[in-house]
């Protein structure tokens, strides 16, 4: 062995030691447990076989809204990198209200190699073609920033470990009261997961709020039953029939029963059109934990909420079984947050197809 050789070894030798360090040093802090997760790496899912998916809304809305966010996002990216290098990251992420640069940034701190960011502000949404629609878009209110166009895009992203192959955007035709200042919608790619044989598409939305609007519930419910619409037509003309889906992201469904009622009819319609049983990650878990574990508290704080979802929709020749679920993003040791929301891990376990239902189920 040469002297140069030696030196190059005990330089490789003293750099992985300095790694180790400032892994030691740097992950305890980063990986703060949310709370009611296992101790600091939060989850028991090291070295799962299957597919991760985290949603997350980061409450990334700009200045004036919302003020002093900066700081949040980057340690947002930082907890990302950190679960990274203890192999704990999410496969894909699907990002909500991620509309400023710094919030757009998250997934390149992560370790990301693929990103998709959604809508534009410039992407318009389908024409309006019934009476109804144009009805209520002649009702619109500039006080309430119905008439003043879309000041920011839609805020979503897609962040992903495996290669996106192909991205389809969609704008709301519809809106209302100050959600109309973005150009909300849906963003759907299609990614080539390792071992799954076929490409699945992830689609990440944000639908239409209900108090954060700022108009009467009778308003901002037409725009919600709208997007849903959308929502459908969208997956209906750019999935391929026997496609494996995940769409996740803030529904805003909430616990208002018009609103859940909408919801889980159109679910009950995706059932139908599936080879197979559309499922929630949420509910899945909760119903199973004898394959799930218990339901970390952040988790079940999020199901109560009712507004961040994941659904898995069957494939023709596989399907995706959630088998675990992970809160990188909750409460914190000291009860705050980093975001407005949870931001929560399913674990997935590719299965492959066998005789399926046509009804929607959340077991």
């Amino acid at each position: 062995m040469t002297i140069g050789s030696k030196a190059t070894k005990m330089t490789a030798r003293i750099a992985v030691g300095l790694g180790l360090i400032v892994l030691a040093l740097l992950v305890p802090g980063l990986l703060r447990p949310a709370n009611g997760n296992t101790p600091f790496v939060m989850t028991n899912m090291r070295g799962h076989p299957g597919l991760s998916v985290m949603t997350y809304n980061i409450e990334g809305l700009p200045w004036p809204v919302r003020l002093g966010r900066e700081a949040a996002f980057t340690k947002i990216g930082a907890r990302l990198e950190a679960l990274r290098l203890l192999g704990e990251q999410p496969h894909i992420v699907v990002l909500q209200e991620a509309f400023t640069d710094q919030a757009k940034r998250i997934g390149v701190e992560g370790g990301y190699r693929y990103i998709v960011n959604g809508p534009d502000r410039s992407l318009a949404g389908a024409a309006i073609t019934t009476e109804a629609d144009r009805a209520f878009q002649r009702d619109a209110s500039f006080f309430s920033g119905e008439r003043s166009g879309k000041v920011v895009d839609s805020g979503l992203q897609i962040l992903s470990d495996y290669p996106i192959l192909s991205v389809r955007r969609m704008a709301f035709p519809t809106c209302a009261g100050f959600d109309c200042l973005a150009n909300k919608g849906a963003v759907l790619a299609m990614i080539a997961v390792p071992g799954l044989g076929e490409p699945i598409a992830v689609v990440d939305v944000h639908l239409n709020s209900r108090r954060a609007s700022h108009v009467a519930d009778d308003r901002s419910l037409y725009a919600y039953r709208r997007q849903i619409d959308a929502l459908d037509q969208f997956l209906a003309a750019n999935v391929k029939p026997g496609t494996p889906v995940i769409v996740a992201g803030d529904f805003n469904v909430g616990q208002r029963p018009a609103r859940q009622a909408y919801f889980t009819a159109h679910l009950r319609k995706w059932g139908e059109r599936a080879p197979g049983v559309v499922r929630d990650a949420l509910h899945s878990c909760l119903a199973a934990p004898a394959i799930c574990g218990a339901m970390p508290s952040d988790a079940a704080f999020s199901l109560a909420r009712a507004r961040d979802w994941e659904l898995a929709v069957p494939g023709e020749r596989a399907e995706l079984a959630v088998d675990g679920l992970s809160v990188p993003f909750g409460h914190e040791i000291d009860e705050r947050m980093l975001s407005d929301h949870v931001g929560y891990v399913a674990y997935y376990d590719v299965v492959r197809k066998r005789p399926a239902a046509t009804a929607i189920a959340r077991s």
